[in-house]
C-alpha cells in the first residue's frame, strides 16, 4: 500500500487540535476553580525563552494549515490571527480543522514529490513534499502541541494524555 501524507496529516491534525480544545477548557476550568483569570494559564511559558500556551496552539495551528495547503499546492487560507483568549484560541483551531478538512485529499497526495520552498528561520528550505512534511511539518506540530500540554501540567492542569494530548480515541 503506497504512502498517504493526507492520512498521515489531516486526520492526525484533527484529533490534536481536538485534543487542543480539550486543554483550552480544562485551563479555563481549572482557572474559575482556582479563581484567577485564564489568560493567566494562557500566557504561562516554561522558559522565558519559550513560547506561552497561546503561542504554542498559534504554532500547532500554523503547521497544521500551512503544511496542508503546501502539500496541496493551495494558498494558505485566511485564518484569524488574535490566540489571547479561550474564544480566539478555538475561532483559530476551529478554521483550521475547516480548512484541512475542505482540501482534497488526492491534492495533498500529490505533493509528495513536489519541491516545498518554505521559510525556516531567517532562511528557506527547499524539500520534497514527503520530507517536508516527515521532517519539518509533522515534528513541529508535535513539539507544539507537547509543548502546549506541558505548560498547563506544569501549571497544575488536569490535562491528560489521552483525552486533551491524543484527542481520545
Amino acid at each position: 500500500m503506497p504512502f498517504s501524507i493526507y492520512q498521515a496529516s489531516v486526520p492526525v491534525y484533527v484529533k490534536l487540535l481536538a485534543g487542543q480544545v480539550g486543554m483550552i477548557d480544562k485551563a479555563v476550568s481549572d482557572a474559575e476553580t482556582r479563581k484567577f483569570s485564564p489568560e493567566t494559564l494562557f500566557t504561562a511559558r516554561l522558559n522565558p525563552e519559550m513560547w506561552s500556551f497561546s503561542e504554542q496552539v498559534k504554532a500547532t495551528t500554523n503547521h497544521a494549515f500551512r503544511g496542508t495547503a503546501r502539500l496541496a499546492g493551495l494558498p494558505f487560507p485566511e485564518i484569524p490571527d488574535a490566540v489571547g483568549t479561550e474564544a480566539e484560541m478555538k475561532a483559530r483551531i476551529a478554521a483550521t480543522v475547516a480548512f484541512i478538512q475542505s482540501v482534497d485529499k488526492a491534492s495533498v497526495d500529490s505533493g509528495h514529490d513536489r519541491e516545498i520552498t518554505f521559510p525556516m528561520g531567517n532562511e528557506t528550505a527547499t524539500l520534497t513534499g514527503v520530507n517536508y512534511f516527515l521532517g519539518f511539518t509533522l515534528p513541529n506540530i508535535y513539539f507544539h502541541h507537547t509543548t502546549a500540554f506541558n505548560i498547563l501540567r506544569h501549571n497544575g492542569v488536569s490535562v491528560s494524555k489521552m483525552d486533551d494530548f491524543i484527542g481520545g480515541l
